[in-house]
């Protein structure tokens, strides 16, 4: 049986994605931080006659400490992991510190992400074809990683706190393909405009009209935006390493999938964790010289 596991999966297209994939037979796993949601979650999926192959999980997963029980919690539930699909992301009008004195967005939309993905290395390697999905803005070039500043602590602003996690995101896709800590392959998804609830408020309100009219016009429904999520469990892509935008490939020897600042990326994400929080089972082996 297929086990999938999803980050975010109690609202839009995480949402989307776990109704689909037990409508499929599989067995989700799906991961939030709201119990009522996840209530909700649970009666649409006793509806479908598939409420003993979901296991909710409420994790606010901006936090190490909570990453790190959520992999041992899945670990426990499911020896393998076909799939794991990474979606969610916080949008905050205000600079956010977490608990472990990280910027919240970054702390959410990237790093919970190479958390996850680096610690249930073990789960994808016992799974025959494991693939995971990162839900993010695979193809866009605005924004960049700010090495110097990674929390954002000189200029913040919310649409620059997201570009940054998406530049992230596309470089830990870079990283895990070119060192691999397990034999997932790696599928950045950039959806477009999608229907879902909220997820505007944190911008100022010019920008927040712009997006929302164009929305009204040319937004898909988040089962439609991810379809090609569900399509993926079950045809995993062939390269360690392939994005899509909107349908789109993306070249990936674009500067933002740009291989030495994914390593760069990759070890200073390694000393962030260690300096906030210490030694943790999610952090991969460190990087070999000359590796990526």
């Amino acid at each position: 049986m297929t086990t999938v596991v999803v980050q975010g999966g109690t609202d839009g297209m995480g949402r989307a994605a776990v109704l689909a994939r037990l409508g499929r037979g599989d067995t989700v796993v799906a991961i939030g931080s709201a119990p009522e949601k996840g209530r909700r979650l649970a009666e649409e999926a006793a509806a479908l006659g598939a409420g003993d192959r979901l296991r909710f999980i409420r994790a606010d997963l901006s936090s190490i400490a909570e990453n790190e029980r959520v992999v041992a919690e899945v670990r426990e539930r499911c020896p393998a992991v076909d799939a794991l699909v990474l979606c969610a992301n916080r949008q905050h009008p205000r600079r956010t510190v977490t608990a472990d004195g990280l910027e919240a967005t970054f702390a959410l939309y990237y790093l919970s992400r190479y958390l996850l993905g680096h610690g249930l290395r073990a789960a994808f390697d016992a799974a025959p074809a494991p693939v995971v999905v990162n839900i993010a803005g695979a193809g866009l070039t605005a924004g960049a990683v700010r090495f110097d500043d990674l929390n954002l602590e000189r200029g913040y602003g919310p649409i620059r706190a997201q570009l940054q996690a998406g530049r992230a995101n596309d470089l830990l896709g870079r990283s895990m393909a070119d060192a691999p800590s397990s034999r997932a392959h790696v599928l950045l998804y950039h959806p477009g405009f999608t229907r879902t609830a909220g997820g505007l408020a944190a911008l100022p309100r010019p920008v927040r009209a712009v997006i929302a009219a164009a929305g009204r016009v040319a937004a898909r429904s988040p089962q439609e935006a991810a379809a090609p999520v569900v399509a993926a469990v079950d045809d995993p892509p062939a390269r360690s390493l392939t994005a899509v935008d909107r349908g789109r490939p993306v070249d990936l020897s674009l500067s933002t999938f740009d291989p030495a600042k994914a390593r760069r990326l990759a070890e200073a994400t390694r000393d962030l964790v260690l300096a906030r929080y210490g030694p943790t089972p999610l952090l991969p082996e460190p990087l070999a010289p000359g590796a990526g």
